[in-house]
């Protein structure tokens, strides 16, 4: 009994530190995807797995994730989804977790980085004039789901956008410096 549970404890080490390991020599990082991009006004369908999310997933009516999978798109700066993907590459740049694999003016893949297993999420975000919006899909490589964090992600970056665009107002409602308004 004393040497089934000695194993069981040593599992319980050897197990997380062989994933741990796994993670950081790249073995978690999975396939980078080849079917990404614009293609007729629409990004990549969401996964058919709890592990990502889409502005367009209605665009899918017989997506069996549509509804879970649904996310509001970006709102545009000022209108402009163009400017919006501007800002985006700006902020991205500076996070360790990101890494800008293409950029358009009209388009944005990030490749994330989870901080210890490795683990990498394809982001696209997709200027979409017509609407005024920015359109995005984010999704995890490898894995069934991703515990919301591709949700959290966009969420994250739908508030930076408002604390810049908010700022951005009141900057623009403060004139230029000097003027006493």
């Amino acid at each position: 009994m004393r040497r089934a549970i000695a194993v069981l404890a040593a599992l319980a080490v050897a197990l997380p530190l062989a994933l741990l390991a796994a993670g950081q020599l790249g073995a978690l990082r999975g396939t980078p995807p080849t079917d990404l991009g614009v293609r007729d006004g629409r990004l990549k369908p969401p996964s058919a797995t709890p592990n990502s999310v889409s502005s367009q997933a209605a665009l899918h009516p017989d997506h069996p994730r549509r509804e879970q999978a649904h996310i509001d798109p970006l709102p545009a700066i000022d209108g402009d989804a163009r400017a919006t993907i501007a800002w985006l590459a700006t902020h991205l740049e500076t996070r360790p977790d990101a890494r800008i694999v293409e950029r358009r003016g009209d388009y944005l893949r990030v490749e994330f980085t989870t901080r210890w297993l490795r683990f990498v999420d394809d982001a696209e975000f997709w200027a979409d004039g017509a609407a005024g919006v920015v359109q995005v899909r984010s999704a995890s490589r490898l894995g069934h789901s991703d515990l919301g964090v591709n949700r959290q992600r966009i969420e994250a970056l739908r508030a930076q956008l408002a604390q810049a665009a908010a700022g951005r107002t009141a900057a623009d409602e403060a004139g230029p410096p000097g003027t006493g308004r």
